[in-house]
C-alpha cells in the first residue's frame, strides 16, 4: 500500500470553495430568483447544517431558496464536495467503479450520483440551434421512415433513379457492416 492510497481526497476539498464555485457557474451575473428570475435578492441567513450553504429572499415575489435549490446536487445526503469530485472524476472519463474507490463510497451509489449528475446536468442544457453556414462532412442519410411506410411510397415514387441510388447506398452499407461484425 502507498502513501497515497490513505489520502481521503474529499477532506482535501474545501466546502466553501465547493459553494463559492456552484454560486460563480449558476449565477455568473450575480444571484437570480429561482422562481420570477428577479434581481432583487438578498442574503437571508445560512443553511444550519452546512455553514457555507447561502439562503437568499427575493424582495419582489418573497421566494426564499439556497444555492442548490432546483440543480441536481439538492436535496441528497452526500456532501457537495463529494458530488463535485464526483463530476470531476466523470470529466476525467473514469469508470463508476473508480470513483467509488477515489471517494470512498459503495459502487451502486457512485453509479447512482453519475446517472443523477448526467440526467440533471443535460436537462439544463439549452438546446442547440444551427445558424448560418453549417457544414457536414461523410454524412449517410438512411432512406424511408420505418414506421411511416407511406412516406416510403411517395418518396419511391419521386423518381426511380433516387430510389435506386438509395438502394444501391443502403447495400452498400449493408455489405460494410457485415463485413465489420465479422
Amino acid at each position: 500500500m502507498s502513501a497515497l492510497d490513505l489520502i481521503n481526497l474529499t477532506s482535501l476539498i474545501d466546502d466553501a470553495k465547493c459553494f463559492e464555485l456552484i454560486r460563480r457557474h449558476r449565477w455568473p451575473d450575480g444571484v437570480r430568483c429561482v422562481k420570477c428570475s428577479g434581481r432583487s435578492v438578498i442574503r437571508h441567513g445560512h443553511d444550519d447544517t452546512q455553514r457555507q450553504r447561502q439562503r437568499y429572499r427575493c424582495k419582489d415575489c418573497d421566494a426564499r431558496f439556497d444555492d442548490l435549490t432546483g440543480t441536481a446536487l439538492a436535496g441528497h445526503h452526500q456532501p457537495l464536495r463529494v458530488w463535485v469530485l464526483c463530476l470531476y472524476f466523470m470529466g476525467l472519463n473514469l469508470s463508476n467503479g473508480q470513483i467509488a474507490k477515489e471517494l470512498g463510497l459503495n459502487e451502486d451509489d457512485a453509479h447512482a450520483m453519475a446517472t443523477h449528475l448526467r440526467e440533471g446536468l443535460v436537462v439544463k442544457v439549452p438546446d442547440v440551434v444551427l445558424d448560418g453556414e453549417v457544414e457536414a462532412d461523410e454524412v449517410y442519410v438512411i432512406a424511408g421512415h420505418k414506421v411511416n411506410p407511406e412516406a416510403v411510397k411517395k418518396k419511391a415514387a419521386r423518381g426511380a433513379a433516387a430510389d435506386l441510388r438509395v438502394r444501391r447506398d443502403e447495400a452498400l452499407w449493408r455489405k460494410k457492416s457485415r463485413r465489420s461484425s465479422v
